[in-house]
């Protein structure tokens, strides 16, 4: 059958030859599939720039479809959606502004974590661990910003916070 070349912006695979992916590579679906791939990453005040520098498209205001779709040169925000970009650049403006955990940067917050580590693992190679915990007892050492991610696999989510101290008899293979 020989190797296929998989085009994860088109969702799409093909002979794996020079000839097929030259092809698909300078084709005009592959350039769109890209360019829409990378768009979806912009951030809000990027798009309101965008879209406030463009005329509103007539064919979508009238019937609600355009046959250009997201390939249109021509605006296709309502008011009430510009309004809620707008209303989310003050949101993220005011977040930037105020700091994040008590006035502690990301990265200082970071370097205090494994401060901390650090010292929780010297506790722990001299058995001080657990009467260090029951003095000062914490929901999680993991930096708040880094919990904030959503959708985070089982296999990247901090230990509860009493650990897993049973192991459960589970056969692999």
């Amino acid at each position: 059958m020989g190797k296929r070349y998989y085009c994860d912006y088109c969702d799409r695979s093909f002979q794996d030859n020079m000839h097929n992916r030259k092809k698909h590579l300078n084709g005009v679906q592959h350039h769109r599939a890209k360019q829409a791939w990378f768009h979806s990453f912009r951030d809000a005040a990027a798009i309101l720039s965008e879209e406030q520098s463009k005329k509103p498209c007539r064919k979508f205001i009238q019937t609600g479809q355009c046959g250009f779709g997201s390939s249109c040169r021509f605006s296709h925000m309502t008011e009430k959606d510009i309004a809620s970009l707008e209303w989310q650049i003050e949101d993220e403006r005011r977040r930037a502004e105020e700091p994040a955990g008590g006035g502690v940067s990301p990265e200082r917050s970071a370097a205090d974590w494994l401060s901390r580590r650090e010292k929780r693992l010297a506790l722990h190679s001299s058995g001080r661990l657990e009467e260090e915990e029951e003095a000062s007892p914490q929901a999680s050492d993991v930096p708040p910003h880094f919990l904030s991610i959503p959708n985070l696999p089982p296999s990247l989510l901090p230990p509860p916070p009493t650990g897993w101290r049973d192991a459960p008899n589970t056969e692999w293979g």
